[in-house]
């Protein structure tokens, strides 16, 4: 199946907490769980990260951390996927560096200092433990088409995107989704918002993410949300 890159954001809201070892001194490190695991194993410590976030004391470009992430793989011969985000507690916004691809909690202090040599001034250190936050992720995304209005992730297995017709505003779109999924007999996918840059514009997507969902199941979910937007 033939794969396009994009550029899109993605909108979701998770329980973070603080990482407060494993980190360089007076530093601000966000751990945000796996979207699917989270539902059975919020609170179970696991070796690998999924998902972490350098908190930086100033927003940094989309250009400045591809660059940089690029050149840490290359010369620490690491596999580093980076973006550009945005964290927002209650009213406060926090910026950072989103990164995945880090073997094990206790590597996060050394990728850090290869941010920070790089020019990257992080934020001090904060301490909090399953906060609510809204998180906005610039970022690459390798797709392949299944159908018309229908992707996979290329290189996220159980990630898949879901062409709708609108903008939703995110309070529109939290009520809208808490009512389809307590109307599903199965609860068990985690679904945010998103947008693709291509074609000259901008797609409306939702960002579904469920081990072996089927085609039937996105479709059923698409057209449960295009009902809500009639």
């Amino acid at each position: 199946m033939k794969t396009k890159e994009v550029i899109g954001k993605i909108i979701k809201q998770e329980n973070i907490s603080t990482i407060d070892v494993n980190k360089l001194s007076n530093t601000f490190v966000i751990n945000v769980p796996d979207p699917y695991k989270s539902y059975y194993s919020r609170f179970t410590h696991i070796n690998k990260p999924s998902s972490i976030i350098f908190v930086t004391k100033t927003p940094n470009s989309f250009e400045n951390i591809l660059r940089t992430t690029k050149k840490i793989n290359a010369t620490y011969n690491t596999d580093l996927v980076a973006a550009k985000c945005e964290v927002s507690i209650d009213r406060r916004k926090i910026n950072g560096i989103r990164v995945r691809g880090i073997n094990r909690y206790n590597e996060i202090p050394q990728i850090q200092q290869y941010y920070k040599d790089a020019g990257f001034d992080f934020a001090k250190s904060e301490k909090f433990e399953d906060v609510e936050a809204l998180i906005r992720i610039n970022r690459f995304m390798n797709i392949e088409k299944i159908e018309e209005g229908f992707y996979h992730s290329a290189t996220e297995e159980n990630a898949y995107y879901i062409e709708i017709p609108k903008h939703l505003e995110w309070d529109e779109f939290r009520t809208m989704t808490y009512e389809i999924k307590n109307n599903m007999s199965d609860k068990n996918f985690d679904i945010a918002q998103g947008i693709l840059y291509q074609n000259g514009g901008i797609t409306e997507i939702l960002r579904v993410v469920r081990p072996k969902i089927s085609l039937e199941m996105l479709k059923s979910i698409q057209e449960k949300y295009l009902k809500k937007l009639q």
